[in-house]
């Protein structure tokens, strides 16, 4: 099973992409958890809170490849290491679970900072911080030395270059 991740600062059109590749390869998208986790409990969440968002998105992937088998994609709409980012970005430390995390994705997709950042009520990092957190997203991937292609442009050219990143690692369109 071939697993590419959308990574990176919010704002930047991932869960967007990732509903559009989804329909493109024609295969299963594990969303976003920690946008649900907000969404039920607020944006003032602990250390633990993103510990927790982490280990379910992780539960959830894991299933999808159980259903999935052995061929295929699957789409995630970030993953536990876009979580220990956040962490980053709010505590500047993360909790030791984060680098223990292995189930890594094959490709990463990282949407470029170049859409303009939209207020949603449940996203808090614009400006100076936006670029910020873009900065950590790269060191995240570059740290763990994990393939990843930069997506910029808008429209049908961001889904174009996420289309072709994908087809470089072998997976059919």
């Amino acid at each position: 099973m071939t697993t590419v991740c959308l990574h990176g600062p919010e704002s930047t059109g991932k869960s967007t992409l990732a509903t559009q590749l989804g329909a493109h390869f024609g295969c299963e998208i594990i969303p976003e958890y920690g946008r649900a986790y907000c969404e039920q409990h607020g944006t003032d969440i602990s250390m633990a809170a993103l510990v927790e968002i982490a280990q379910t998105h992780d539960a959830m992937t894991r299933a999808a490849r159980a259903r999935a088998g052995a061929g295929g994609m699957l789409i995630l709409d970030t993953d536990p290491l876009m979580t220990a980012v956040w962490a980053d970005m709010m505590f500047g430390a993360r909790d030791p679970w984060f680098d223990r995390f292995a189930a890594v994705a094959d490709l990463y997709l990282l949407p470029d900072i170049d859409l303009p950042w939209v207020d949603d009520g449940l996203r808090v990092y614009s400006g100076e911080k936006r670029q910020r957190f873009f900065n950590l997203s790269c060191a995240e991937l570059d740290r763990r030395a994990l393939p990843y292609t930069l997506i910029g442009g808008s429209g049908d050219a961001r889904l174009d270059a996420a289309i072709k990143a994908i087809a470089r690692l072998g997976a059919t369109e």
